[in-house]
């Protein structure tokens, strides 16, 4: 009864490594005492001496043996379920810090999204003016709390436009609205993100003081090929194609342009509602490096753009509007050339 009792003690504990280590000894000796008393009790035959061995008391070893194997067998499921769940959380975590919540619950069940397939997405790329020229003076601790602020505004306001940071390069960010699964409205969704996130950052590039630290960011939509890149050692999800390459000249474009923004038509004729209203100006057949054929663009002015937009939006509504009020607008679309809504 002893040896029970002390292993459901040990039992409890779920340490299959201390169930085996106990249920050993305790059936080590058990039988050891078995063999003892039946070499002291058996007379010169040796039937008399199996039989003084195979008692009562050797049903409960063999019980205890039994018992001890189930608990051993539980533990041992335990610690795999423990451990799988452990992974998992791991890459829930991993996931969380470049998807959205609703993306990491559809890439955590494993589904068809994560094969490399064509599909239509809208890719970003946002980038800081003079971050080099900055880090090579300023002091590390400093380097990265400004780094490490500037990419928590930036991923905060994609996931909650249900987009997709697909990597972090140095002071750039890559997000994808359309990966893992493209939706309806993805154009939408970007322009409405890139609009939030001009005014962000220019709110923060204001109180951080660093007036230098301008941003620019280019948006594109087109045809992408997305998902699990294999490349040996390391694999990677992500998206490749050409649409990839228009948005990151996008965003080198917005630099000769002094503008916080600069989208693309592709982008403009996918959205489903209205452009939203600002003080656009457009261009048409716009070379890109390394790009044969140009694009026709969308881009805003940077401060003095901004607050006649706001002046704009002022005389209409009777009040300053965000991006993000701007976004929810449903005007007429802007004119070619000079465009305000």
């Amino acid at each position: 009864m002893v040896a029970f009792i002390l292993l459901n003690h040990v039992g409890l504990k779920l340490d299959r490594r201390l169930v085996l280590i106990f249920s050993s000894l305790v059936l080590f000796s058990w039988i050891t005492m078995l063999a003892i008393t039946a070499a002291r009790h058996h007379t010169a035959d040796t039937v008399s001496l199996i039989a003084s061995f195979f008692n009562q008391d050797l049903g409960l070893t063999v019980s205890f043996g039994f018992t001890a194997f189930a608990i051993y067998l539980l533990a041992k499921d335990h610690d795999r379920t423990r451990k799988e769940a452990l992974r998992a959380d791991e890459r829930r975590l991993n996931l969380s810090r470049f998807f959205s919540p609703l993306v990491v619950a559809d890439l955590e069940e494993g589904s068809s999204a994560l094969d490399l397939e064509r599909r239509n997405a809208a890719i970003m790329f946002v980038d800081l003016r003079n971050f080099t020229s900055f880090a090579e003076t300023a002091p590390a601790r400093e380097l990265a709390w400004v780094l490490g602020e500037y990419r928590h505004l930036v991923s905060g306001t994609i996931f909650e436009h249900g987009g997709t940071v697909d990597k972090f390069i140095g002071d750039g960010v890559m997000a994808v609205f359309g990966q893992p699964s493209p939706r309806e409205d993805d154009a939408d969704r970007a322009l409405a993100c890139a609009l939030d996130l001009v005014d962000a950052l220019s709110d923060w590039k204001n109180h951080s003081g660093y007036p230098g630290l301008n941003a620019g960011i280019g948006l594109h939509y087109g045809t992408v090929v997305g998902g699990v890149l294999d490349s040996g050692c390391h694999s990677e999800f992500t998206v490749i194609g050409d649409a990839v390459n228009v948005a990151q000249r996008l965003e080198s474009l917005a630099k000769s342009f002094d503008a916080p923004l600069v989208v693309s038509s592709a982008l403009m004729a996918q959205l489903q509602n209205p452009v939203p209203p600002a003080l656009w100006i457009s261009q048409s057949a716009v070379a890109l490096p390394g790009r044969r054929l140009p694009i026709d663009v969308w881009y805003l002015r940077r401060e003095a753009g901004l607050a006649l937009a706001e002046d704009s939006l002022r005389n209409e509504t009777g009040g300053v509007q965000t991006a993000l009020q701007r976004s929810s607008f449903q005007p007429s679309p802007p004119a070619p050339d000079v465009c305000t809504g």
